[in-house]
């Protein structure tokens, strides 16, 4: 066996060996590189005789080309080979549901779907939001809002006081968003049309009660707002948040100190195989309370009770969300289980619009 014909059968060994292309690029190299074996034979060829080279040169130019298709075919087998190996490891067993992203299963807790949905409902009626904090002064949650000192009606809302501080005077966890229309009172020049949701604070607990819950407020002044307007206001708004195409509503003459007249209301339902449904029926279920504004109230919040008049109306978001999507108790809102959140949650992207349905 001669010279070349040993160094054929090494390097196709070799080449037969390789595991990886980075391997077999260096043994590409150490064949046909610049200084590699191969290419030191074919450099020989010059110097040879005619006769020498009529002899070699093909055996030379074979090893070469012998070289470069085995190189050629091992290159493709490896190539081959990682493919099989990636799309071993890729595989996707599409008999199996897909797994949802987080996107997807995110849910948005019903208190804060139905906040959007009251605020998109009252934003598209030309309101405003207002918001306040939930600490407040004994002046805002109650003095401006027509409580005296000392009136029995202070203690019926069974309020959260904080201890008293060096003048005597204690602040408060607010009992309801009413400091809230104060202070937008107090703050804008009339007419102002405002909503004010937030967290309100009394000490209750029971299935439809917990000492932390949601309001919305309303409130309109101008120098014509009127009970008329106010009624039009509400009806609009339940049928839109309850997403029927008419409600029946009945005012009962009510007291609250911030206003007079003041009224319950009630919005007919029915309640058959214990369901209830708005829009609908011979029962009636009571959803908020309104009044117009007292003018005790406009004088201390600095407004001309012979100039301005208006009207304001409150109701608990936990409970409408409790009526329009059927949850039976309330402190399941609070309680952060996750089970209950999937069951009664919303998709974070189906935002609530008027076009598009506030459910959707």
């Amino acid at each position: 066996m001669n010279e070349i014909d040993t160094l054929s059968d090494s390097l196709l060994g070799e080449i037969a060996a390789a595991q990886d292309e980075a391997a077999l690029e260096q043994l590409r190299i150490a064949a046909l590189g610049k200084s590699g074996s191969v290419s030191a034979l074919l450099k020989t060829l010059g110097a040879m005789t005619p006769d020498e080279r009529k002899e070699k040169g093909p055996l030379i130019n074979g090893l070469r080309d012998r070289v470069q298709g085995a190189i050629t075919e091992r290159k493709e087998a490896l190539g081959q080979a990682a493919l099989d190996a990636r799309l071993a490891a890729e595989r996707i067993d599409v008999s199996l549901p897909v797994r949802e992203g987080p996107e997807a299963r995110g849910r948005i807790h019903p208190i804060s779907q139905v906040i959007d949905e009251i605020t998109t409902i009252f934003g598209d009626m030309g309101f405003s939001i207002a918001e306040g904090p939930d600490v407040e002064t004994d002046d805002l949650n109650f003095t401006k809002l027509n409580f005296p000192v000392g009136h029995p009606a202070r203690e019926m809302h069974d309020t959260f006081f904080f201890a008293p501080d060096a003048n005597g005077e204690r602040k408060l966890l607010r009992t309801h968003t009413s400091p809230v229309q104060v202070r937008t009172m107090i703050s804008q020049e009339p007419p102002i049309r405002v909503v004010c949701p937030g967290r309100t604070y009394r000490m209750d607990s029971d299935q439809t009660h917990t000492p932390m819950f949601h309001q919305v407020e309303g409130l309109v002044i101008d120098k014509k707002a009127n009970f008329g307007h106010m009624k039009w206001v509400l009806e609009e708004f339940c049928k839109a948040f309850f997403e029927v195409d008419s409600v029946k509503m009945r005012f009962r003459p009510s007291f609250f100190p911030f206003t007079e007249p003041s009224a319950e209301v009630d919005i007919q339902c029915s309640r058959k195989g214990g369901e209830i449904r708005f829009g609908e029926g011979d029962d009636w279920l009571e959803i908020l309370g309104c009044g117009m504004v007292h003018p005790n109230v406009l004088r201390k919040c600095g407004l001309d009770p012979d100039v301005y008049q208006g009207f304001a109306w409150g109701m608990g978001i936990d409970r409408i969300a409790m009526l329009k999507y059927g949850m039976p108790d309330l402190r399941p809102f609070f309680e952060a289980d996750i089970r209950w959140l999937s069951h009664y949650g919303f998709r974070p992207l189906d935002l609530p619009t008027l076009t598009g349905g506030l459910t959707s």
